[in-house]
């Protein structure tokens, strides 16, 4: 919510109001510092005013006379030492994430979706039932609108203006309406190039982030090949994502989509096993995009972990998701507090557990799971056992038995802003169990799948890429999702994979040609002068338990249309003539 740029400028704003104006470096060097930022937040910043700015206010520190001046450069200085990104972004990209400066914020939703989806478009145009259109229009920044509409965490409902009145709008449930009126799927625009179309291209992995990539580069009249390590497309989509939440025909209608536009995809093709990167090289690919995944879950480094039946959420999930050979006990603990860890819970349950408690250690607030998903586990049945340390795995002839934990809680705040667990002194207990799922989190070792060239990586295995292109220490390759970035979300490998897509064209032409980042007017009716319509927000309706609890079947269920387009009026339409 905040923008550490505007809070600079904010900053040398008070200086220029108290400055007395008895030295040249206070009064006068201030104001340059704060007419840079002034054109940074205005969008016409250049990346050499940053430069300018740190040499500005190291000479103003030394040569002010009087403390003021001294130290008035200081919240410069700092915001650009920790938060450059931000200042890049707004110079490189003209993007105010915290959307925060007017001149570089259409809407805030538009704003704070990675992929830069143009919402109140596509949403108006609901809200005139005007449903292809509203899908172009969604299409243009994210190929995935079917998965998005059922899996995104929708940030841009976090930052609606629709709050200062009473609640946001339900973007992805308009969104998911949207969706269900797709009869044929209609491919977007494509700008065919008979030159590019002979350029071979390798996307190494079918995950949100790769098939985003492909998409985009078809789009500029490439002719993409995928390498897909499973025998299936999707990625962690069809690796980790229950049915019920994500039906399979719904993901693979939008990867035939992608296939429709000219991309090869090949699957049970491993890189490190069946080719390298410097054999890509050799069969004459000009680029690469490496978009692997975290494929490896991380177990909890305690005694008992070896036991035969603890195992680890993704595996699990993975397992039942492209095998169907999941094992499940009586009694599972699931250790965790993500979207995973609900997952497999929820996956648990419905594969015949009696029993499925999810063990966290701080406390139902703070679970980085989705509060709906949370909230659907405990309607199935789901225990959630909070401000609990899990410390050993009994264990008896190499089979666990039970889970000891240790009751916890919460202390001062760490790095994560996230107030640490501490032992509360009640004495240790142990859960009865048959089966413990890890889900602590997924790592991904980038330096040991391209062995065969060297490519730089930051501490914990992800590689090294140029923020806006993807690009890595090795030109010809790029990189983006989870491999860049760590595990994060769908809609963020989405944006990783356009990031590359325009920076491997321009590696390759000298150029950028990404006509779909040109910002489309949406001609809907809209009176500014009217009064918000008194629709509340609602929410999508779900099975009832019993007729969930023991089966895949999706668990939402889309509004009517009637629903669909009341809540799509709701939006204020915040990028009204811009």
């Amino acid at each position: 919510d905040t923008c550490m740029v505007d809070v600079a400028r904010f900053f040398l704003e008070f200086v220029q109001e108290e400055s007395c104006g008895k030295c040249v470096p206070c009064r006068v060097g201030t104001k340059r510092m704060l007419e840079i930022l002034d054109r940074i937040c205005g969008g016409e910043g250049e990346l050499a005013d940053i430069d300018r700015l740190v040499a500005l206010g190291n000479q103003i520190k030394e040569t002010s006379l009087c403390g003021l001046g001294q130290t008035a450069p200081n919240p410069v200085l700092s915001t650009i030492r920790h938060f450059r990104h931000e200042y890049e972004a707004h110079i490189l990209e003209k993007h105010c994430e915290a959307g925060v400066c007017p001149s570089l914020v259409r809407a805030p939703c538009q704003s704070a979706c990675p992929a830069h989806v143009d919402v109140p478009g596509f949403v108006s145009l609901v809200g005139e039932k005007r449903y292809a259109e509203a899908l172009r229009l969604h299409r243009e920044r994210n190929p995935f609108a079917a998965v998005c509409a059922r899996v995104c965490f929708h940030t841009c409902e976090d930052k609606c203006r629709r709050t200062s009145l009473d609640d946001s709008v339900a973007v992805r449930s308009v969104k998911r309406h949207m969706v269900e009126q797709e009869i044929t799927v209609q491919l977007p625009e494509v700008h065919e190039n008979a030159e590019n179309a002979k350029r071979k291209i390798a996307v190494v992995g079918a995950g949100p982030a790769g098939l985003s990539c492909a998409y985009f580069l078809a789009r500029l009249g490439y002719k993409p090949t995928v390498f897909e390590a499973e025998p299936r497309p999707g990625g962690m989509l069809v690796q980790t994502i229950p049915a019920y939440r994500l039906p399979r025909e719904e993901l693979a209608r939008e990867v035939r989509m992608i296939e429709n536009l000219g991309v090869d995809i090949q699957t049970n093709k491993k890189l490190g096993t069946d080719f390298t990167l410097a054999s890509l090289k050799d069969d004459g690919y000009e680029a690469a995009f490496i978009a692997v995944g975290s494929p490896h879950g991380i177990c909890l480094d305690i005694p008992g972990k070896d036991a035969n039946n603890v195992t680890e959420a993704i595996n699990f999930l993975r397992e039942y998701n492209l095998r169907g050979s999941a094992k499940v006990g009586k009694k599972v603990v699931v250790i965790g507090g993500g979207n995973a860890a609900i997952d497999a819970a929820r996956t648990a349950l419905r594969l015949g557990a009696e029993d499925v408690t999810v063990v966290y250690r701080r406390t139902r607030g703070e679970m980085p799971a989705y509060a709906e998903e949370i909230e659907e586990a405990q309607h199935e049945g789901v225990v959630m056992k909070t401000l609990v340390s899990p410390v050993e795995i009994v264990v008896d002839k190499g089979t666990a038995k039970g889970l000891k934990c240790r009751p916890m809680k919460l202390g001062v705040f760490d790095s994560s802003g996230r107030r640490r667990p501490e032992d509360a002194d009640q004495g240790d207990f142990v859960m009865d169990a048959d089966q413990i799922i890890m889900a602590c989190g997924q790592t991904l070792n980038c330096g040991e799948l391209c062995r065969d060239i060297e490519l730089a990586t930051v501490r914990d295995k992800r590689l090294k890429v140029d923020p806006l292109s993807g690009q890595t220490s090795v030109p010809w390759v790029f990189a983006g999702g989870d491999a860049a970035t760590g595990p994060a979300s769908v809609i963020d490998a989405v944006a990783g994979g356009e990031r590359a897509a325009v920076g491997i064209d321009a590696y390759l032409t000298g150029e950028e040609h990404a006509f779909w980042r040109e910002q489309r007017r949406v001609d809907v009716d809209y009176d500014p002068d009217a009064d918000p319509v008194p629709y509340p927000r609602e929410s999508l309706n779900t099975l009832a338990v019993e007729r969930r609890r023991n089966n895949f079947n999706e668990v939402e269920i889309p509004w009517n249309e009637a629903v669909a387009v009341r809540q799509a009026k709701r939006c204020l339409r915040c990028d009204y003539g811009k």
